[in-house]
């Protein structure tokens, strides 16, 4: 297994570092730890941050406890970071990125996106975002899936990444019964309401058993969970329910304008929750 993890040597990034070292130590994987320097700048000043960053990076990794026994790859790479880190990525044939959560920054969040955000959007490969401080392995995760193959390809890169081995797995759906508020307009009984819901709550059980089935998904020993409710408000509500140490959200591809300028479900979470995200692209078309 191969990880690289990105750093600028800010406490946010260190704590992906930690993460990245607890993977790769317990998979005996290799871990790559890249840092970008601007090479927008006199090459006097590009050369010196090389240098610089070398060092740092030499020093960080004596000092992490997480990364003692595992096989770093320390990396100084010219350019803008996110496709630094996409380019690199693809040359090193990684499995998983980490990074750390962003630094907000709301006019350039919303017409540009994050680093991390351009990262997913750009990139291949699952990109696992560390938001909170490393203290043990992954126990509780939760993965929302909305019967797309975008959400089954979520679940199996993370259990390709070993990131579902031996924890607590609770799978999230989110449903609209469609002709409730019809009904509650057209003044029928609350109860009458309810069985329609109700109703309509097993209806989408059985349609998410059977998408986990055909997926191949079906022996995960997963406990599932369907509510009413918008996507992102039913995810929000199970982070603060549920309190899972992982998310498991895959990504819908986009191109060209819409992917700057359109919003969905996967930014709404990375921008919003406070929990670590394991983002995945859509799967390569073979």
């Amino acid at each position: 297994m191969q990880i690289l993890a990105a750093t600028d040597f800010s406490t946010r990034s260190q704590r992906a570092l930690r993460r990245a070292g607890l993977l790769a130590r317990a998979e005996a994987a290799e871990l790559a730890i890249i840092h970008v320097v601007d090479d927008d700048q006199p090459q006097r000043l590009v050369e010196m941050e090389v240098r610089e960053s070398e060092r740092m990076l030499a020093e960080l990794i004596s000092a992490v406890s997480e990364l003692r026994d595992v096989r770093c790859h320390p990396m100084v790479v010219k350019g803008d970071p996110f496709d630094a880190i996409v380019r690199t990525a693809a040359a090193q044939t990684a499995d998983l990125i980490v990074m750390g959560a962003h630094r907000k920054q709301l006019l350039r969040d919303i017409l540009v996106g994050t680093t991390i955000e351009r990262v997913i959007r750009t990139g291949h490969h699952p990109v696992l975002m560390v938001n909170n401080e490393v203290n043990a392995p992954y126990e509780v995760v939760l993965t929302p899936v909305d019967l797309s193959d975008a959400s089954a390809n979520a679940i199996r890169a993370a259990r390709t990444a070993r990131l579902i081995d031996g924890v607590r797995l609770e799978i999230l759906h989110a449903f609209l019964p469609v002709g409730k508020g019809k009904m509650s307009m057209a003044g029928l009984d609350q109860a009458d309401i309810d069985a329609y819901v109700s109703s309509e709550r097993q209806e989408v059980i059985e349609d998410l058993t059977a998408f986990l089935l055909e997926s191949d998904l079906g022996g995960l020993g997963a406990s599932l969970h369907v509510e009413e409710g918008d996507a992102f408000d039913v995810i929000s509500e199970g982070v603060d329910r549920m309190r899972p140490d992982l998310l498991v959200i895959g990504t819908h591809g986009r191109s060209g304008l819409l992917k700057v300028l359109l919003g969905s479900v996967t930014e709404a979470v990375l921008r919003s929750l406070n929990v670590d995200i394991l983002a995945v692209p859509p799967a390569r078309r073979q």
